[in-house]
C-alpha cells in the first residue's frame, strides 16, 4: 500500500536513504576487501613466479655442470689411452707428439675443472637465494590463507547484511508512489547516493546552497515533497528546525 500524505512519504524516503547509504556503505567496504583478495593473490603470484624463474636458472646451471663433467671424463679418458700408448712408441719424434698430446688434454682438464668449480659457486649461491625465496613464498601464502578466510568470514557477513537490507528496502520501496520513487531512484544514481537530505539553517545539506523562503515555507507547510532547486535533492526538516 502506498503513502497517502506526504509526511508519510518523506518518513518513508529518509527511511529509504539510510537503507541506501548503510548499503552503500557497505558494497564499498566489500568491493575493498575484494580488491585486497586480489592484492593478496598477485603478491603470492609475484613471488611464486620469482621462486620459478630461480629454479629455471638453477636447472640450466646444473645441466651446464653435468656437460662440464661429460667433457671432464672424456679429457681424462684421452690422458689415460695417450699414456697408455708411451711404453710402445718406437720414435723420438712419435714420444714427443704423444707427451704434447698428454700435456693439451691435462690442461684441458684443469681448464673443465676451474669451469666446474666456478658452476658450483653459482649453484651454491643460487640455491641460497631459492631457499629464501622458498621461505618468503611460504610466509606468503601462510599470511594470505589467514586473510583470505577472515575476508571470506567478512564478505559473508556483508553478504547476509546485504540481503536483509534489501529485503528491508524493497518493502518500503513498494509504499512510495511510483512518480516519487522514480524521482528518489534516478537521484540516487545521480547524486553519488545521496537523494534525500535535510534542509537546515535555511541551506540544503547536500549542496549547501541557501534556499529561497518560499521553499523553506512550504517545507514547513508539508503540502508536497519538496526538491532542493539547486541540486534537485528530495529536501526535509528536521524536528529542531521545525519547531
Amino acid at each position: 500500500m502506498e503513502a497517502k500524505n506526504v509526511q508519510e512519504q518523506m518518513h518513508l524516503l529518509k527511511e529509504l536513504q539510510d537503507i541506501d547509504s548503510v548499503v552503500g556503505r557497505v558494497r564499498q567496504d566489500r568491493q575493498q576487501l575484494q580488491q585486497e583478495l586480489g592484492t593478496l593473490d598477485a603478491e603470492v603470484e609475484r613471488v611464486r613466479a620469482m621462486v620459478a624463474g630461480l629454479q629455471e636458472s638453477l636447472e640450466s646451471l646444473q645441466a651446464e655442470r653435468r656437460e662440464f663433467e661429460q667433457a671432464l671424463i672424456q679429457e681424462r679418458d684421452n690422458v689415460v689411452r695417450a699414456e697408455g700408448r708411451l711404453p710402445s712408441i718406437k720414435t723420438q719424434k712419435e714420444y714427443v707428439a704423444v707427451l704434447k698430446e698428454v700435456d693439451t688434454a691435462k690442461k684441458m682438464n684443469r681448464d673443465i675443472e676451474e669451469r666446474i668449480k666456478a658452476k658450483d659457486g653459482e649453484i651454491a649461491a643460487l640455491e641460497g637465494e631459492k631457499q629464501e625465496k622458498d621461505q618468503e613464498l611460504a610466509a606468503q601464502e601462510e599470511k594470505a590463507a589467514q586473510r583470505r578466510g577472515e575476508i571470506e568470514a567478512r564478505l559473508a557477513e556483508m553478504d547476509a547484511a546485504l540481503s536483509s537490507r534489501e529485503s528491508e528496502r524493497g518493502t518500503i520501496f513498494e509504499q512510495i508512489p511510483v512518480p516519487t520513487r522514480k524521482r528518489y531512484q534516478m537521484l540516487l544514481e545521480r547524486r553519488g547516493g545521496l537523494a534525500v537530505v535535510e534542509a537546515r539553517q535555511g541551506a540544503c545539506q547536500g549542496c549547501n546552497m541557501q534556499l529561497p523562503p518560499q521553499v523553506f515555507n512550504s517545507l514547513y507547510r508539508q503540502e508536497e515533497v519538496m526538491t532542493c532547486p539547486h541540486c534537485h535533492r528530495l529536501i526535509f526538516l528536521s524536528g529542531p528546525e521545525r519547531a
